[in-house]
């Protein structure tokens, strides 16, 4: 008697579940949707951003391979995952923000408690020393992240 083999998706199928399965995560990490394992919505921004690198990845290393359909689902899924991914960012932004302004004016009311310190929040330009990005000492831009 022959032992039966089984069935597994074809690769095209497979392709559109890596994909989604990408997708998904990001959407998770992003905290735009809930764990399904936890029922919680947990937010982690450097695990997105992780996710959304695979795809490009992913993109690069199978250019000229893909079919076009195949293609378009992974166009699709990393300009839309970039476009959430900058809203998500953009958002903590404000917040800072404002915290920021509402710390500011807590100093202002307290008086004669104020310490007159600066907030821990920096900027990006701040936190790179004033420059706008990594440069190696080629001059050339040594950074592999598409964020700001």
């Amino acid at each position: 008697m022959a032992e039966q083999q089984p069935e597994y998706p074809e690769q095209g199928e497979l392709f559109t579940y890596l994909v989604s399965t990408f997708y998904s995560s990001a959407f998770m990490q992003m905290g735009k949707m809930a764990n399904p394992v936890t029922n919680k919505v947990e937010k982690d921004m450097e695990q997105a951003q992780f996710s959304i690198d695979l795809l490009d990845m992913l993109k690069e290393k199978t250019q000229g391979n893909l079919t076009d359909q195949e293609s378009t689902l992974l166009d699709r899924a990393i300009k839309e995952l970039k476009m959430n991914y900058m809203e998500e960012k953009k958002k903590e932004t404000k917040e800072a923000a404002e915290q920021s302004e509402s710390g500011e004016k807590q100093e202002e009311t307290a008086g004669e408690g104020s310490t007159g310190k600066k907030s821990n929040i920096v900027s990006p330009d701040e936190a790179l020393g004033g420059k706008d990005r990594d440069d190696d000492e080629s001059g050339k831009d040594s950074s592999n992240l598409w964020t700001p």
